[in-house]
């Protein structure tokens, strides 16, 4: 029974979409992540939460193949990050994601290179092309904007447009940081709803970088604190026993970091 358990283990971590295993990194003689581990299953919805400076960004950028660990080990989609080929797998919305303020892209253009990005730069769009596109950008409330160029759009609207070209080519992995600053509440519903269907309909895993995690506290599966170490790792009903709460925090989540220990 033991050897069997085992095998489930492990069959799990070949499995894992992020497996990072005892991962340390300095810049110089300065610590600023140490010891992490932290795994993504296919279907799992991870938050990864933490102070300023608490090292999630530089923990983000290891795995996302930025910085090489000063210690430990990253898989990405079974892949050493530099190793990954199909970066299609991978949908990735940084905190403040840019356009040039002269290039003329509309919305539509923008969430269409994310489905490009899988179908193929050479190929037409197909009937089940356009349909991710529509449905991406009527997930975060755009589909009245797609033919609106984005450096005309305020700053929550381009981030969502940003979103959109992820969510367009149905990674099987989503990497989301701070996705939802300065977008209204009923952006945030459409957005839950769409990572619910993302985990449910395709599959994918998602960890969801971020301050604010009330949109979305009833589907997250597992919340990581960090604070250059793992202080928590596990269900949000935990955190929630503890009194701490999954909304707004005016300081910064001083209370993440509140006997977690």
């Amino acid at each position: 029974m033991h050897s069997m358990a085992r095998s489930a283990a492990t069959d799990a971590l070949a499995a894992a979409l992020i497996d990072v295993r005892g991962v340390s990194f300095a810049y110089g003689s300065t610590p600023v992540v140490e010891d992490v581990d932290l795994t993504v299953a296919p279907r799992e919805f991870v938050a990864l939460v933490g102070p300023n400076g608490s090292g999630k960004s530089t923990l983000l950028r290891v795995i996302l193949g930025a910085l090489t660990p000063t210690r430990g080990s990253v898989r990405l989609l079974g892949r050493v990050p530099a190793e990954l080929r199909d970066r299609w797998r991978l949908g990735y919305v940084p905190q403040r994601p840019t356009l040039a303020p002269d290039v003329p892209a509309t919305v539509r253009e923008i969430v269409t290179a994310g489905r490009l990005a899988r179908s193929g730069w050479w190929r037409r769009l197909r009937d089940v092309d356009e349909q991710a596109v529509s449905h991406a950008m009527e997930s975060v409330d755009l589909a009245e904007l797609a033919d609106e160029p984005v450096r005309k759009l305020s700053g929550g609207q381009q981030q969502r447009a940003f979103i959109a070209r992820a969510f367009a080519s149905e990674p099987e992995l989503l990497v989301l940081d701070e996705p939802i600053a300065g977008i209204d509440a009923e952006s945030q519903r459409r957005f839950r709803d769409s990572l619910v269907h993302l985990i449910r309909s395709h599959g994918a895993g998602v960890l969801l970088v971020s301050h604010e995690l009330s949109a979305v506290s009833d589907v997250i599966d597992r919340v990581v604190v960090l604070k250059r170490t793992v202080q928590f790792d596990g269900p949000p009903e935990r955190l929630v026993q503890e009194g701490v709460s999954l909304g707004v925090h005016p300081e910064d989540l001083p209370l993440w970091l509140e006997g977690l220990r």
